[in-house]
């Protein structure tokens, strides 16, 4: 695989770089957003591009492909910002790309990209653990429409979501259909909460709620396979984001080894801490590259390659993510675990990554699966 990037990917990445260095100030990196600023943030990510960035020019963006939602995922995740770009471009994009027919495309696709619309996906359900496929959500058939039944929990962003894109059986049929739902239609009950880094997310109750038929995507033949890459797009857009917070973790580390005295000489001067730090720096590249594979594996389109490569660098983000944060939090001794030391952010938020759409283990299970 070639891993070498061209001078359009380099602009891309220093432009987001650019943004996120002003919209994301060094010392309060990881702090909880208000309302205004989380609204702020997303109309000037609208302005710079990147929210209609794996959309068609005629949808309102700009045909990117994987690699590019790859350099700004890290970019992103240095700057522990981003709020809904995975949840709402990434995933709930995808699945609109995929599924959506052109006259919902057209209705939905370009609002996204202008931020005028904030999507979120609403697969998983109480007592399933990562596998989507277990719903017992229905969707009863009426006249010129359907009546939907049941509760999503852990959707990302959901409670500042326009549309919620869910998955229901309809009546009795043992496949899986997608649905299109305004987030405030009548039966639709949101329970927001925060998550462990300081991001959201929603449990969301369907109590018979009315939609017309126009609002199913897509066939059920084709949910499936549209979930499946929806997810692992996802997935790999994570991976990469957890690729800037390492990269910003093993910088915070060195500055303060560098800085940091201990018996009259710098942290930086002990053998072993140096030898810890090096083995960090070696994880990072470990990281970079399995985060490349997972995006050009998205982008190629094999399904089979798709699912190998996305959960072994899902694996290995989860488990080297975890590792190197609980090591930066050592390095900086007590003051690592302050909410001003921002050592202590990026670890949250790689623990967090670590567990969306499935841990190490799940993943491991996952890469033994024979292909369907």
């Amino acid at each position: 695989m070639d891993f070498s990037l061209n001078d359009d990917h380099l602009a891309l990445r220093d432009a987001v770089r650019r943004f996120c260095d002003g919209e994301y100030p060094a010392q309060h990196r990881g702090n909880a957003e208000t309302p205004a600023q989380s609204a702020q943030r997303w109309s000037a990510m609208a302005e710079l591009g990147v929210l209609g960035l794996p959309f068609e020019a005629d949808m309102g963006g700009t045909g990117q492909g994987a690699i590019e939602v790859m350099l700004v995922a890290q970019e992103l995740g240095r700057a522990l910002g981003g709020g809904a770009f995975v949840a709402s471009t990434v995933m709930a994009g995808e699945l609109l790309r995929r599924l959506a027919s052109p006259t919902q495309q057209r209705q939905w696709l370009p609002a996204m990209a202008e931020s005028r619309l904030q999507s979120a996906v609403a697969l998983y359900e109480n007592g399933m653990r990562y596998d989507w496929h277990r719903v017992s959500t229905r969707a009863t058939g009426t006249l010129g429409g359907y009546v939907l039944d049941g509760r999503k929990t852990l959707v990302l962003h959901g409670d500042t979501a326009d549309l919620l894109l869910m998955t229901a059986h309809v009546d009795d049929d043992s496949g899986l259909s997608v649905f299109a739902v305004d987030a405030r239609a009548p039966g639709v009950q949101l329970q927001g909460f925060d998550t462990l880094d300081g991001r959201r997310a929603a449990h969301v109750r369907f109590d018979r709620v009315p939609v017309r038929a126009e609002r199913l995507l897509g066939t059920r033949a084709a949910a499936g396979e549209a979930i499946e890459a929806a997810l692992d797009a996802a997935i790999a857009a994570l991976c990469a984001e957890a690729v800037g917070a390492v990269e910003a973790l093993v910088a915070h580390t060195a500055e303060h080894l560098r800085t940091r005295k201990q018996f009259g000489a710098p942290l930086a001067k002990f053998q072993v801490l140096q030898h810890r730090l090096a083995d960090m720096a070696i994880a990072l590249e470990q990281l970079k590259s399995m985060a490349c594979a997972a995006a050009m594996a998205v982008e190629a389109g094999d399904p089979a390659q798709r699912r190998r490569l996305v959960s072994a660098a899902k694996v290995l983000a989860s488990q080297q993510g975890r590792q190197i944060a609980l090591g930066a939090i050592q390095m900086h001794g007590a003051m690592g675990m302050t909410d001003e030391c921002r050592v202590g952010h990026y670890a949250k938020r790689l623990m967090v990554i670590g567990q969306l759409f499935g841990d190490a283990a799940w993943h491991l299970q996952r890469m033994a699966q024979p292909a369907a």
